[in-house]
């Protein structure tokens, strides 16, 4: 026996990566993959430029924003494409991004004094508008309703 799937398993796993591939070029899909670019090139160059020259003044502050930007453009770069791996790496991202708004809103909220300069995810996104707190919960539903099918299941 081949250790391959069936083809018509292959066939209907092809047609779930297009109808994915074509959530993400219209409408709802192509709009949340458009603000997690925008918001992760703006967190990594911010994050880039403050750990480059002004990190003796806000180190913690300085990588955590860094790393905001990072989680984002892995999420955008996972979100674009069409394969259940993507989809799992895009889900990890989103939950990366939704503990790290809540751990380091709360602690920018409860310690200010430990950031003595701004965050991406500081005050539960204050700076970019409270867009990184709700940018991971539409990231969830997004990936709630995009999951790939399960074995077995059409």
């Amino acid at each position: 026996m081949p250790d391959h799937p069936p083809r018509a398993t292959a066939g209907a796993s092809r047609q779930q990566g297009r109808s994915a591939a074509g959530a993400m070029r219209h409408g709802p899909g192509r709009v949340l993959v458009a603000v997690y670019a925008v918001l992760g090139l703006s967190a990594t160059v911010r994050g880039t430029y403050q750990v480059l020259f002004r990190f003796s003044e806000a180190p913690l502050a300085y990588l955590l924003s860094l790393f905001a930007g990072l989680v984002y453009v892995v999420a955008t770069a996972a979100l674009v494409r069409a394969t259940p791996r993507a989809w799992r790496v895009a889900l990890v991202a989103v939950i990366v991004e939704l503990v790290g708004v809540l751990a380091v809103g709360t602690l920018t909220v409860l310690d200010a004094a430990d950031f003595p300069d701004g965050t991406v995810w500081g005050e539960y996104g204050r700076d970019y508008g409270w867009v990184p707190l709700v940018l991971p919960l539409l990231g969830l539903a997004w990936l709630w309703r995009t999951r790939p099918a399960r074995q077995g299941e059409r």
